[in-house]
């Protein structure tokens, strides 16, 4: 009778214990779940960071492709007779021409969108050409959306000279 009574004792002491235990495991577990979770939401932020750079890099190559073809083909950015390019099937944005006499040199800069909405990738390109000697600077710069308040807003550029 002795033996069964320690039993019983001893039985209701370990109670608490297999509670204990019982938490410390889930509390791990737990912990160790939030921390895949970081790691993952960490991962798609910067795979779609990639994505997005990705369209910034071809909206500037873009930019670069159309000044050259109006360059080249239509000497749009002549000195004495220029003409507003046509970019990405339709007229450019903030077409602008100025003149330094000082550098003697023709600065040209315009813009354009590669989509219909406001997220599309877009364009801005400044072409910059000098008589004296005859040199041309083309920048563009692309960006992977239109909206500038857009604190996720990626800008890549790309420089030609010639």
């Amino acid at each position: 009778m002795i033996k069964f009574r320690n039993i019983i004792q001893t039985c209701r002491h370990a109670r608490g214990f297999t509670l204990l235990i019982a938490t410390l495991i889930s509390g791990i577990l737990l912990a160790l779940g939030f921390a895949i979770y970081n790691i993952v939401s960490k991962e798609i932020v910067l795979s779609s960071s990639g994505r997005e750079s990705q369209f910034a890099l071809y909206a500037a190559d873009s930019g670069v492709e159309c000044a050259l073809y109006w360059d080249y083909k239509e000497d749009a950015f002549s000195t004495s007779t220029p003409q507003q390019p046509e970019c990405a099937e339709g007229a450019v944005d903030d077409y602008d021409i100025t003149y330094d006499a000082v550098d003697d040199t023709y600065t040209t800069t315009f813009s354009f969108s590669l989509g219909e909405a406001l997220s599309s990738p877009c364009t801005s390109v400044t072409v910059v050409r000098g008589q004296n000697p005859k040199t041309t600077t083309l920048v563009s710069s692309g960006y992977n959306t239109c909206i500038t308040s857009n604190p996720r807003r990626i800008e890549r550029a790309i420089r030609v000279q010639y």
